[in-house]
């Protein structure tokens, strides 16, 4: 493998990149889990000329044949505690709105922006009031922001991240307001992938199946009561807060639900009493049996070790195949 400065070079990275590097980087660092080993590179290009900078890398990667793995927040992955034996390319610094326009409510978020930060940006009005405007026009665009992506409020994890895994709860998922999504595809090139219903379905993209990079998503949104915006997106974080999200280093749902087993699957893993089951650090949380946490000290092995348990004693006690949500690297 490359020194950071040959791989940033033999990318044609130029000198003055604002880049953020390391070798044998902690990947525990920069997932919600807490744990997994080190990077044998871990790149995070930084706001200037972002999506080249990502392009460069990833392009890099791929034509000299390391392995390589996009990142935005870690909130649905888990890394081997050996690490990743090739680039891990950190979207993190490519973050923001690309383009906005007002009248048509259309927003291009780039891909490394944080899902709740990005729900903040619609509560607010964008753009400045005509000169001239009348107080009643200028009050009535100032108190009104733009709907359609609250219910992600208090999801950690990015916006390429909740595109990849078609992010859904409250019955709502993202591509319900998803145009369009730009990426870097298998031949290396800038493409803008239109968004087609047939090819995403629950908690399924069309980018799962393809070895591609997310470089930013386009929604289409509507004008909201900045008021009753404020209020559904306080409501989402206080439920997630209530149910124990926050509580401890986790990832969310470990469990894709399946309506063909008549029960979300944290009602199936309650049911059979399944709730504070353990292996080392990694832990079926007590209050809601389709999270596990790390309480202390967890590691991959063991949060591994306890998914497959929880699924074969679901299996023998009810039949079902659970499928994971959670990505093992």
């Amino acid at each position: 493998m490359d020194t950071i400065e040959e791989f940033l070079k033999n990318s044609n990275i130029p000198a003055n990149a604002s880049i953020t590097a390391g070798r044998r980087e902690p990947l525990a660092k920069h997932t919600t889990f807490n744990v997994g080993g080190a990077a044998a590179l871990w790149i995070r290009p930084n706001q200037k000329d972002g999506a080249d900078l990502i392009a460069a890398i990833f392009q890099r990667a791929k034509t000299q044949g390391s392995p390589v793995c996009v990142l935005g927040r870690g909130a649905n992955v888990v890394f081997s505690d050996e690490g990743f034996p090739g680039v891990v390319l950190d979207t993190g610094g490519w973050s923001g709105v690309e383009t906005f326009g007002q009248e048509s409510g259309r927003i291009v978020f780039r891909a490394g922006t944080r899902i709740d930060r990005a729900v903040e940006t619609l509560a607010n009005s964008f753009g400045v009031p005509d000169e001239g405007a009348s107080c009643d026009v200028m009050g009535a665009l100032l108190a009104r922001g733009y709907g359609g992506l609250e219910f992600l409020a208090g999801m950690p994890g990015t916006i390429g991240g909740a595109v990849y895994m078609n992010a859904r709860c409250y019955e709502q998922s993202i591509a319900d307001r998803l145009v369009s999504v730009a990426i870097i595809d298998e031949r290396l090139r800038h493409v803008t992938v239109p968004f087609r219903a047939a090819e995403w379905g629950y908690k399924k993209s069309p980018f799962q199946n393809r070895d591609t990079l997310i470089l930013a998503a386009e929604f289409s949104l509507y004008r909201k009561e900045k008021d009753a915006l404020l209020a559904d997106m306080n409501a989402r974080r206080a439920d997630r807060e209530r149910k124990g999200h926050y509580r401890f280093p986790s990832a969310g749902s470990v469990f894709k639900n399946n309506r063909a087993f008549g029960m979300p699957t944290g009602k199936i893993i309650d049911d059979l009493g399944l709730r504070g089951l353990s292996r080392g650090g990694a832990m079926v949380a007590p209050f809601h049996g389709n999270i596990i946490v790390n309480a202390g000290g967890a590691t991959a092995t063991d949060i591994r070790f306890l998914v497959d348990d929880v699924a074969q004693r679901v299996r023998k006690s009810a039949g079902f195949e659970l499928e994971t949500e959670i990505v093992f690297m």
